[in-house]
């Protein structure tokens, strides 16, 4: 069987350690032929690590369609507001397409995207890889198997991480919503995907509250400065320091991602010269630190969603009530029980969360759309995270993010969406 060819926008940390791992990994499935990153520097590691013809290495997405269709599919990495042309464009030559989410800040590029994957019958597949992982997908098995009856409310926390947000959504790329999205979509549309796909039933209302609480520069406390190695008084003690977070962990498991030269005198140096060596109270920052969304359903079913950078885990706990039983995991120790109300019977399921990242979705997502696409002609599925199913939860995230920013009103998301409310806006 010979490999399926693919074409990599955006060598950036998922394409570098999702992608192209499987890549490595797998060769007989898939060969990454070309690539696309305006980063000199990860642009020519990525290529010489796939072994990529100089002519097939671009400096922008643009340039990567100047040839037209030159493989199978395409793996669209690139920052949010990067999203919708090139799929658009993909998809017009012929791709099938892996797309990360968010599928774009626009709620109306959403909207489009999905109606072209249906017009032009192409896989536009979303990367909502929880879907895929033991932990979930062992969820969905036992409510669709009628384990807990019909279900009447879904209670699911995101703990996002005080070391992830400050990464993240401080310092990082997705800090600012007008740059990228409103953290409601680009952390949680994963967590609004989870809950619609659970659920079944169509999305009615919801109504959202959240703000930026902590990391603004009023709560700076005395004697810091605007770096945390510029002689900050109370670095030590503060639990967000860049010089905690990146230099003195036992592993620069973070420092990879801010910067190519993960050594010490690399890191030190993207700490002074860099966004992530700022001072998390100093930084131009605007996205929520903490959110709630509720939604209403079809049947009269209903569902809440936390999600909080003001953790110390990086897991996702939920509660599934049934009419029949009841559901309560936790995703981090990989493990859910399932009670049935009947027979007083508690049943523990433990689900393996080791291999890549996602609980193990990542890898398994990879190569659900790689099958999809070698029996698209013959068999013509969208997949389980296709653009169809992936708009829901985008516009439950749409609309979360217009009700917080008028105080908690309830939006009807049907009437939302045909009245292409504007996405994407500024965050208070």
């Amino acid at each position: 069987m010979e490999p399926l060819t693919a074409v990599l926008l955006g060598a950036g940390s998922r394409g570098r350690y999702i992608y192209g791992p499987y890549a490595e990994k797998y060769p007989n499935e898939l060969r990454i032929v070309a690539v696309a990153e305006p980063d000199a520097g990860r642009r020519s590691s990525f290529a010489a690590l796939h072994g990529i013809a100089p002519e097939r290495t671009y400096t922008s997405w643009e340039r990567a369609f100047d040839e037209g269709r030159i493989a199978d599919v395409i793996i669209i990495c690139t920052l949010d507001r990067m999203h919708y042309e090139p799929a658009i464009k993909a998809m017009e030559l012929g791709y099938h397409v892996m797309l990360e989410k968010p599928m774009s800040p626009s709620m109306e590029e959403c909207i489009r995207l999905e109606e072209a994957s249906l017009r032009l019958r192409r896989l536009l597949v979303v990367t909502h890889v929880l879907r895929y992982s033991p932990f979930w997908s062992g969820i969905k098995r036992c409510i669709d198997e009628g384990e807990i009856g019909t279900v009447g409310t879904i209670q699911l926390t995101e703990n996002v991480g005080y070391r992830h947000m400050t990464h993240s959504y401080v310092r990082g790329n997705w800090r600012k919503a007008e740059e990228t999205s409103p953290m409601i979509l680009a952390k949680s549309c994963h967590d609004l995907d989870l809950v619609s796909w659970i659920m079944g039933q169509p999305c009615t209302n919801v109504s959202s509250y959240g703000s930026l609480l902590h990391f603004r520069s009023e709560n700076a406390p005395a004697g810091s400065t605007e770096r945390c190695m510029e002689g900050c008084a109370v670095e030590r003690d503060c639990p967000f320091s860049a010089v905690k977070l990146y230099l003195r962990q036992p592993t620069h498991e973070w420092a990879r991602y801010m910067t190519d030269d993960p050594t010490q005198e690399g890191i030190i140096t993207a700490l002074k010269e860099g966004p992530f060596g700022r001072c998390v109270y100093r930084c131009d920052n605007n996205v929520v630190d903490h959110q709630v969304v509720n939604m209403a359903f079809e049947n009269g079913a209903n569902a809440s969603f936390i999600m909080s950078g003001l953790t110390e885990s990086e897991t996702r706990r939920v509660q599934i009530m049934g009419t029949a039983g009841e559901i309560i995991g936790d995703m981090d120790k990989g493990s859910f029980t399932l009670y049935r109300y009947a027979t007083d019977e508690r049943i523990e399921h433990r689900c393996s969360v080791k291999g890549d990242g996602h609980g193990g979705g990542d890898e398994r997502m990879v190569a659900a759309f790689l099958r999809d696409v070698r029996s698209f002609d013959r068999n013509p599925s969208q997949g389980l995270t296709s653009a169809t199913a992936s708009l829901q939860s985008h516009l439950i995230a749409f609309a979360a993010e217009h009700s917080r920013l008028r105080d908690g009103e309830s939006v009807r998301l049907a009437e939302f969406r045909e009245q292409g409310a504007a996405s994407g806006c500024a965050q208070k």
